[in-house]
């Protein structure tokens, strides 16, 4: 029987990019090559884990040409559909062993993202069960959400949560709040993601979900006591 952990009793688990491949990236790089846009790593840092209405925002001011911000999201989430017509959605390898593991552990696990709990039902609905209440969370309106997650939802110190998300702001996030944080980047070959994590001092980034294994957990778990008790 594995040794549960001693101080984390959380983990957030992103939808997509960590428990489903990576559909974003590649539209929202399409949307604005396509039209003419320098795709940056300011431009992809500025519009990642952002709410809908201000990623529409934004996308319209770097397209330019008088879209409003809800005119330049539909467009988005079009292409998006056709995209995934062609490149359907599909499970992250070792996303289902991961939360088993961390379930192993003596963790709570919980799932969010900023699409609605209609998202998770349609892609993580068989795992359900892998999840506690309430099982997924959509931060759409609280975006990065963790403040939310760990203390309304969960009732919990920052330092007990430990998140796994594949965006860089999200990281930021979590080491403002003194939370534990693992990044899992983007493959995708356009993606700043990796670069913004470690322009934002990610310590832990791996590129398999596999990677995050019980000798990671453990030393994530032992950082998270040591910072709690202000070593």
């Amino acid at each position: 029987m594995v040794q549960p952990l001693g101080h984390l009793r959380l983990c957030a688990v992103n939808i997509d990019g960590v428990m489903l491949e990576d559909t974003f990236s590649p539209v929202i790089h399409h949307f604005l090559v396509s039209r003419g846009v320098t795709y940056t790593a300011d431009i992809e840092r500025s519009i990642f884990s952002q709410p809908r209405a201000i990623a529409g925002r934004l996308l319209a001011e770097a397209v330019g040409g008088g879209l409003t911000g809800e005119q330049a999201l539909d467009a988005y989430f079009e292409e998006r559909a056709r995209h995934v017509e062609e490149q359907p959605v599909r499970l992250s390898d070792g996303a289902v062993e991961l939360v088993e593991r961390l379930r192993a552990m003596g963790l709570a696990t919980v799932c969010y993202g900023g699409l609605g709990k209609d998202h998770f039902d349609a892609f993580l609905g068989a795992y359900a069960g892998l999840f506690d209440e309430p099982g997924y969370i959509c931060t759409n309106s609280f975006r990065p959400g963790l403040r939310e997650i760990a203390g309304d939802h969960f009732g919990l110190e920052h330092h007990q949560v430990l998140v796994i998300d594949d965006v860089a702001r999200v990281g930021e996030e979590a080491g403002r709040l003194g939370m534990p944080f693992i990044g899992h980047p983007s493959s995708f070959e356009h993606s700043f993601q990796r670069q913004l994590m470690r322009e934002a001092g990610v310590r832990h980034v791996v590129d398999s979900l596999r990677a995050v294994d019980e000798e990671l957990l453990r030393v994530l778990d032992a950082e998270a006591a040591a910072s709690a008790s202000g070593h």
